[in-house]
C-alpha cells in the first residue's frame, strides 16, 4: 500500500491546478485520473473562455475565484507556455429593452472590481467588428480566450516533474476513514493518505457519499457546440456575447475565436439525466447555427466541419433557476475530505485562484514547506510549422523527423508526435498526441495522419495495436485484424 499525504481525485484544470501548486512544497501528493489523460471531462469540453466577473453575483466564490484567476492566468502563461490571447468581449443588445441588461451588467461588473467597462454604441462596435450589427454593447477588456486542455496539460505536467504521481486510468471504487488516514481503494490497488480532496466534477457526489450521505444533487447541463474551419477566422475578432438568457444560469449561445484560428459556436443548455450522454444532435446543431445566425448574418452554413459537447456539473436544478455558487469546504462529519462542489463556468478562470485557497486549506492541517528545488518548465512549445526557413533546415539536420510531415492539415511533424507520446504523466492515446500537438485537429479531422501516429504508436512506443485508445480506457482503436 502507498501512502500519501495528499490524494486529488479527478485530473481536470482544477484538479490539475492544486496539483501544480502543490507541487511547490515537500508534500507527497498523487492525483487519481479514472480517463486516460488529464482535461479528459468536462475540462476539454467548453468555451476556453477567461471570463473578467461581470456575470457572477457580488460577493460569489464564483466572482471571487473568477476576478482573482483572471488576474494570474497572464503570468502563469509566461511561466508555464500555454497561450493566451486577451481578446475581448462584447455583450451586444439588439434594442433599447437589452440595453438595460447591458446596465445590469456592468454594476456587477464594477462591484467585482472588473476594470474598463464600456457601453458602445453599434456604430463603434461595428468599425472592429464589422460582420456584428448590434444596437449598443457591453465591452469587456479583461476577457480572453486560451485552450483549457493546453492549460490543464502544463498545470499537471509541470505538477508531475515536480515528483507528484499521477495515475491515469485509476478509477476510485470506495474510501474508508481509518483513524485519521483515508484508505482509497482502486481499480489499480488500495492507497493512504492523510488528506482527500474531490475534485471529481461530475462524479463528485459519487464520491462524497462514499463516506456519508451527500446535502446536494448534481443536475448535470449538456452543452454543444459547432466547430468553425479556420479559412473564416476573419468573422470575429474578439468574442461575441448575446445578452444573457434569464433561465438556466447560463450565458447562452455565443461567437468564440479560439488560439488556433477556429471559431467556435455555442454552447446549447440541455439539462440531461445521465451524465455520460456527451452526444451531439442533428436539432441543436441546427439550432446553433440559426441562434449564431442571429449574431452575424452572414455566416455560411459550409464553415461547420465538427461538433462536440460538454457537461455543466450544476448544483441548481432547472426549476431553481440553474444558477449555484461553489460549494469549496472541508466537511464536518468527514474531517480531512476537502470538496469541490458544483465547480461550472468560470471555472477555467478560477482554477489557479482556487488552487491557492484549496493549499491554504491543507496548510492547516499539514505543515507545507517550500521545495529549494522546484523548477518549471514551458509545455508547450514553439511549433515547427510557427519557424522561420532557416530554424526548420536546422532542426532538420539535427533530426531528421522534423523534415517528415505526418499531419498536413496542421503541418505537424514525426518528431513534434513523438514528443507528445513522451510526455511526462504516461498519457498515449490518440487524443493525447491530438491535444499536445494538434494532429489530427484539421479539416480533414485525423483523416490522413491517424494511420501514420498508430504507425508510430506501434513502432516506436512498443504499443500493442490492439491495446491502442482514442480517448477513454474503454475507447479501443481496433476491434482486431482483419487479415
Amino acid at each position: 500500500m502507498k501512502n500519501f499525504h495528499v490524494a486529488i481525485i479527478g485530473g481536470g484544470v482544477i484538479g490539475s491546478a492544486i496539483a501544480w501548486e502543490l507541487s511547490k512544497y515537500k508534500v507527497n501528493t498523487v492525483v487519481f485520473e479514472m480517463g486516460s489523460d488529464v482535461a479528459s471531462g468536462m475540462t476539454k469540453a467548453n468555451s476556453g473562455v477567461i471570463h473578467s466577473g461581470i456575470n457572477s453575483a457580488t460577493d460569489s466564490l464564483k466572482a471571487r475565484f473568477c476576478v482573482e484567476g483572471n488576474k494570474m492566468l497572464q503570468s502563469l502563461s509566461k511561466q508555464l507556455g500555454f497561450p493566451l490571447k486577451m481578446v475581448g468581449k462584447y455583450v451586444i443588445a439588439k434594442n433599447e429593452e437589452e440595453t438595460k441588461e447591458l446596465e445590469r451588467l456592468i454594476k456587477i461588473g464594477e462591484d467585482n472590481e472588473v476594470p474598463g467597462l464600456e457601453i458602445k454604441d453599434g456604430s463603434e462596435v461595428k468599425r472592429k467588428e464589422p460582420n456584428v450589427p448590434c444596437y449598443k454593447a457591453l465591452w469587456v477588456p479583461t476577457a480572453g480566450i486560451m485552450q483549457p486542455y493546453e492549460f490543464t496539460i502544463a498545470l499537471a505536467e509541470n505538477a508531475a516533474i515536480n515528483n507528484v504521481n499521477f495515475l491515469l486510468e485509476t478509477k476510485v471504487k470506495n474510501i474508508q476513514k481509518k483513524g485519521d488516514n483515508f484508505l482509497i481503494k482502486t481499480n489499480k490497488g488500495e492507497f493512504q493518505s492523510q488528506i482527500i480532496v474531490n475534485a471529481a466534477g461530475l462524479n463528485c457526489g459519487e464520491i462524497v457519499s462514499m463516506l456519508e450521505e451527500p446535502d446536494f444533487n448534481v443536475y448535470p447541463c449538456r452543452g454543444e457546440y459547432l466547430v468553425l474551419d479556420k479559412n473564416y477566422s476573419n468573422l470575429i475578432n474578439s468574442m461575441i456575447y448575446p445578452v444573457p438568457p434569464k433561465e438556466l444560469g447560463v450565458l447562452g449561445v455565443h461567437i468564440t475565436p479560439t488560439i488556433e484560428g477556429n471559431i467556435l459556436l455555442g454552447p446549447s443548455a440541455e439539462f440531461i439525466d445521465d451524465a455520460e450522454e456527451k452526444r451531439t444532435t442533428k436539432e441543436m446543431m441546427k439550432t446553433l447555427f440559426n441562434e449564431a445566425k442571429e449574431i452575424i448574418p452572414t455566416l455560411p452554413e459550409k464553415a461547420v466541419i465538427n461538433a462536440y459537447s460538454g457537461i455543466r456539473c450544476k448544483l441548481a436544478s432547472p426549476k431553481e433557476g440553474g444558477w449555484a455558487d461553489y460549494r469549496i469546504e472541508e466537511s464536518k462529519q468527514t474531517p480531512g475530505l476537502i470538496n469541490l462542489l458544483g465547480i461550472e463556468s468560470p471555472g477555467l478562470t478560477g482554477a489557479p485562484a482556487i488552487a491557492k485557497e484549496i493549499t491554504r486549506m491543507i496548510s492547516k492541517s499539514i505543515e507545507l514547506k517550500t521545495k529549494t528545488d522546484f523548477k518549471t518548465r514551458k509545455i508547450i512549445k514553439k511549433r515547427f510549422a510557427e519557424m522561420t526557413a532557416k530554424e526548420q533546415s536546422d532542426l532538420i539536420k539535427k533530426d531528421e523527423r522534423y523534415g517528415r510531415i505526418v499531419c498536413r492539415c496542421e503541418h505537424i511533424t514525426e518528431a513534434e508526435i513523438i514528443q507528445a507520446l513522451s510526455n511526462p504523466i504516461g498519457a498515449q492515446t490518440l487524443s493525447s498526441v491530438k491535444y499536445r500537438c494538434r494532429a489530427g485537429m484539421g479539416r480533414c479531422q485525423g483523416g490522413f495522419c491517424t494511420q501514420h501516429i498508430v504507425r508510430i504508436m506501434e513502432e516506436q512506443f512498443k504499443i500493442d495495436v490492439n491495446k491502442m485508445k482514442l480517448k477513454s480506457p474503454d475507447s479501443n482503436l481496433f476491434d482486431g485484424r482483419t487479415r
